[in-house]
C-alpha cells in the first residue's frame, strides 16, 4: 500500500475509535447540545419580546427574534463542540494511550485526523438538532437549496477551523481541566458580536471589536444565506478567517504532537 493509503485507512480507524467514544460517552454529546438548547429557548421565551422589538419593532417581535437569533445559536453549538475536543485531546494525551500508538505501525498524523473527522460528524450533527429546534420553536429560513448548500459550506468551514485550534488547545493543556477551560473564550465570542443583538447597538468600543472579531463575520454570511439579509463583504472575511485559524490550528497542533509525545 502507498503511504497516502496507510494515512487514509489509519485515519479511518481513528475515526471509529472517535465516533466509539461518542457512542460509550453520550454525556459529552448531551452537554454540547444542552448549553446552546437552553441559551436558544433563554433567549427566545425571557429577552425574544424585548429584544425583538428592538430590531423589528413590536408586531410579532418573538417571530422576528428567533429569525436572529437561531444563526449565533448555531455557531455557538459548534464552539460548544469545539471545546469538546480539547478535553477528548488531552484525555488522549494524560492518560497514556498516545504512547501506545506511538509503538504501533500508524500514521502519527491519523490520531489528530480522527479527532478532528470524528469531531465535525459530532459538530454537525449538534447543528441540525439544534436547527430543527429552532424550527419548532418559530425559526422559518427562506434559502434556496443552493443557499442552504452554500451555508452548510460555511458551517463546515467554521467547524473545521475551530475544531483544529482546539486540538491545539488539548495539546498545549497539562490537564483535562485545563483542556476544558481554555477553550472558554470561543463561546464568548459569539455573544461579543452580531450573533443576540445587531452591533449598531453597541457602545462605540465594544461595536469595534464585535465588528472585527471573526464570529461576526461567519454569523452575518450564515444569516445571510438563511434568511436574506445582505451579506455584503462578510462571506470574503469569514473565509479569510477561517482559513487563518485552520493553518494556524493545524501548524500549531503538528508542532506540539511532534515536540511533546506524551505527558
Amino acid at each position: 500500500m502507498s503511504t497516502l493509503s496507510l494515512v487514509v485507512t489509519d485515519s479511518a480507524t481513528m475515526l471509529r475509535r472517535s465516533l466509539r467514544h461518542m457512542q460509550r460517552y453520550p454525556s459529552m454529546t448531551l452537554l454540547i447540545l444542552g448549553m446552546p438548547v437552553i441559551f436558544l429557548l433563554l433567549f427566545v421565551y425571557v429577552f425574544g419580546g424585548t429584544l425583538g422589538a428592538g430590531i423589528g419593532g413590536l408586531a410579532a417581535s418573538r417571530a422576528v427574534y428567533v429569525n436572529y437569533v437561531t444563526p449565533g445559536i448555531i455557531i455557538l453549538t459548534i464552539a460548544a463542540a469545539a471545546q469538546a475536543t480539547a478535553i477528548s485531546v488531552a484525555m488522549d494525551m494524560t492518560e497514556g494511550i498516545i504512547a501506545r500508538f506511538r509503538t504501533m505501525a500508524i500514521a502519527r498524523s491519523s490520531v489528530l485526523t480522527g479527532h478532528v473527522l470524528g469531531s465535525m460528524i459530532q459538530s454537525m450533527l449538534g447543528v441540525a438538532i439544534v436547527a430543527g429546534i429552532a424550527v419548532l420553536i418559530g425559526f422559518r429560513p427562506t434559502a434556496n437549496p443552493a443557499e442552504w448548500i452554500a451555508a452548510v459550506g460555511v458551517l463546515a468551514m467554521i467547524s473545521f477551523a475551530l475544531i483544529w485550534l482546539c486540538v491545539a488547545l488539548g495539546l498545549v493543556s497539562k490537564s483535562v481541566e485545563t483542556a476544558s477551560n481554555l477553550p472558554m473564550f470561543l463561546l464568548l465570542l459569539p455573544f461579543l458580536g452580531s450573533g443576540f443583538v445587531p452591533t449598531d447597538s453597541m457602545p462605540t468600543g465594544v461595536r469595534w471589536f464585535a465588528e472585527y472579531q471573526p464570529f461576526t463575520p461567519v454569523t452575518e454570511t450564515l444569516r445571510g444565506l438563511l434568511l436574506g439579509t445582505p451579506i455584503g463583504s462578510n462571506a470574503i472575511i469569514a473565509v479569510a478567517w477561517c482559513a487563518g485559524i485552520a493553518l494556524l490550528g493545524y501548524l500549531w497542533a503538528r508542532r506540539l504532537y511532534i515536540r511533546h509525545p506524551v505527558r
